[in-house]
């Protein structure tokens, strides 16, 4: 850590890149990043649009740090991004110059809006999604990497816990080792989210460095089918939105089969599962589609799919 501990003092002399940061809010601590070209992303994810990338050492501001996709260097390993809102996006703490591989004294992001959750437990799902929960021993070994996953995509609040539990109810009974019945092909719907195509195992492995194509059976590994299915929702597509905005439809269509009767059944079973995290009734929930999301979504890409779901909407989604 000998480079991060000297930029650290380059910081302290003020030699750092000018021009990029201005007052320091009350809230924030002041550290410095290393090195040259180093991105900032719109959220804690290497597949996260760049938003910035600075062209130096450069002083910045950091409000909160959140827990993320894991980077490493020469100079070493984490899994925690800064927030800079100045910047408005996260730097990977790799590049700032501490010898910790998460910042001291700064507080994770998202802890002030919502009170913390606590994991889903089987007997959660099992009333919620009465009939559609798989065997109790198999359910209950995965839990705890789908509470993880959970945790890492933000599912964090009752409305995005109800579509993603829902998805993974109709998906997989919630069992994370379920390969798609009666359909050989090679790359049939496996794991929570029943990941299906070759487009999609391909999409999956480059993100997590793994050969999904040459080893499909990982899709419904314990290892690895809860962070595909995180993979999916905030990867290959951003699904948190349409649950904020109670657009079960939306979700429905991004999770790629074509609309139909299953619809009707997810968005009950999406307003039963409002009413059990939130304890009262569930408000209106909107269950209709675009008209370019009606078939299979599949194999769109998520510019595809997004540009799809927005047609006619003034991009509002």
């Amino acid at each position: 850590m000998v480079l991060r501990r000297f930029t650290t003092l380059l910081a302290g002399l003020g030699i750092v890149a000018a021009g990029l940061v201005t007052a320091t809010p009350a809230h924030a601590a002041v550290f410095s990043t290393y090195g040259s070209g180093v991105n900032v992303r719109a959220d804690a994810y290497l597949s996260a649009a760049v938003v910035t990338t600075l062209p130096g050492p450069t002083s910045i501001d950091v409000d909160c740090q959140k827990h993320g996709d894991r980077v490493t260097t020469s100079e070493g390993t984490s899994e925690w991004w800064a927030h800079v809102p100045a910047l408005g996006g996260y730097v990977t703490v790799v590049y700032i110059s501490v010898p910790e591989d998460k910042l001291p004294g700064v507080a994770e992001c998202g802890g002030d809006p919502e009170p913390p959750v606590g994991d889903i437990t089987y007997a959660d799902l099992t009333a919620m999604f009465p009939g559609r929960v798989g065997v109790q021993s198999t359910v209950e070994t995965g839990l705890p990497s789908l509470n993880q996953a959970m945790r890492d995509a933000n599912i964090n609040t009752p409305y995005r816990r109800a579509a993603f539990l829902t998805t993974l109810a109709h998906e997989s009974r919630l069992e994370y080792n379920i390969h798609q019945g009666g359909d050989t092909s090679t790359y049939a719907g496996r794991g929570y989210i029943q990941l299906t195509g070759s487009a999609n195992y391909g999409s999956a492995g480059n993100y997590f460095g793994i050969n999904l194509l040459g080893s499909p059976d990982l899709a419904l590994s314990l290892q690895w089918s809860a962070p595909i299915a995180r993979w999916y929702w905030t990867v290959a597509r951003n699904i948190n939105p349409y649950a904020d905005q109670l657009k079960m439809g939306r979700v429905n269509a991004a999770i790629g089969y074509p609309a139909g009767a299953e619809d009707g059944r997810r968005c009950a079973s999406f307003s039963a599962a409002i009413a059990y995290l939130t304890g009262q009734p569930a408000p209106a929930v909107n269950c209709s589609r675009t008209a370019k999301t009606m078939g299979d979504t599949s194999k769109l890409t998520r510019a595809q799919f997004e540009a799809a779901v927005n047609e006619g909407t003034n991009g509002l989604g």
